[in-house]
């Protein structure tokens, strides 16, 4: 009876009661999330036009784009449509969609960076046999074990809470998390808790073993090479996707190590906006940025839009 009381919607606690505060954080998470579609949408359209970036390298990056813009749209226009009219309102159904989508992109992201970091290591240390090791016929098979392995992995978990049986409806977060909606259960939470720890490593414990290993092939690859502008040449190549990849575990573990108590709460919510929010629109900042074909690419593109305007 309880359960079915709060299934018709919960309410999403987020930043707190103070209505004075909402107008100005819905205008910065605005802009954010405006900058973070247009970055990556940018790179989705260089990557599909530009002929110079038709590679196994950009194609995983035009993947990883699309997921930060799909991420990002998972979570942000319900929290500003929340900011604006100041309600905190979210039905049951939209929640755990939110939820399985949220978890699916992470899961997809860990096996699209370790994919990303195996590219990176077959062309550093593995030149003469790149073509034929990473051709399309590969790459496909990568994305597409990527997408149906991080949803997969995600389903069972929403199949598990979806079971649970709620004594509050109250959820102390800015989204539906998998912890934060947890702590609503009417039993103990802690065999809970560890069984996804479990569950979530086995999905995602081997995909971070990938990249950890091809980063470490990779570094003593470049160590090794005896020309200081073959090892600047080999660590620009990969520095981009480096940092991507230091971003997204540093943020992700900050959330999940860092003991989640009410002194802490506030703690994990500024992790948690890091993550969900601020990096998706780093992703494509530090490419373009740090990548010398990403900004070559933009160069032809403004090239032409200056062209095509003179006409």
């Amino acid at each position: 009876m309880i359960n079915q009381t709060f299934n018709a919607e919960f309410i999403l606690l987020g930043f707190g009661n103070n209505q004075i505060l909402h107008i100005p954080l819905y205008w910065p998470f605005f802009l954010i999330y405006m900058g973070t579609m247009a970055g990556n949408l940018f790179i989705i359209l260089l990557v599909v036009f530009d002929q110079h970036l038709h590679i196994p390298m950009y194609f995983f990056l035009g993947n990883l784009s699309y997921l930060e813009a799909c991420s990002s749209s998972n979570i942000l226009p319900q929290m500003l449509f929340n900011l604006l009219t100041g309600s905190k309102l979210i039905s049951y159904t939209t929640c755990f969609v939110q939820h399985y989508f949220f978890g699916s992109f992470v899961s997809v992201e860990c096996y699209l960076l370790s994919a990303m970091s195996y590219d990176r290591y077959l062309a550093i240390c593995k030149p003469l046999r790149y073509t034929t090791m990473m051709n399309g016929r590969i790459c496909f098979k990568l994305i597409a074990y990527s997408w149906i392995s991080g949803f997969l992995a995600n389903t069972i978990t929403l199949i598990i809470i979806s079971k649970l049986v709620f004594c509050n409806n109250r959820i102390d977060h800015f989204f539906c998390d998998t912890f934060p909606i947890i702590e609503l259960f009417c039993g103990d939470t802690y065999a809970l808790k560890v069984f996804l720890y479990v569950l979530s490593s086995i999905f995602t414990f081997p995909p971070s073993i990938l990249t950890l290993t091809s980063y470490t092939f990779i570094i003593v690859a470049i160590m090794r090479m005896p020309s200081t502008v073959g090892k600047q040449k080999a660590f620009s190549t990969c520095s981009s996707h480096l940092l991507v990849v230091t971003i997204f575990y540093g943020t992700l573990m900050s959330i999940y190590v860092v003991p989640n108590t009410n002194k802490l709460n506030g703690l994990h919510k500024v992790f948690s906006v890091i993550y969900t929010i601020i990096t998706p629109m780093l992703n494509p900042i530090i490419y373009s940025l740090r990548n010398r074909e990403v900004k070559d690419s933009l160069r032809r593109l403004c090239y032409i839009l200056f062209k095509f305007r003179k006409i």
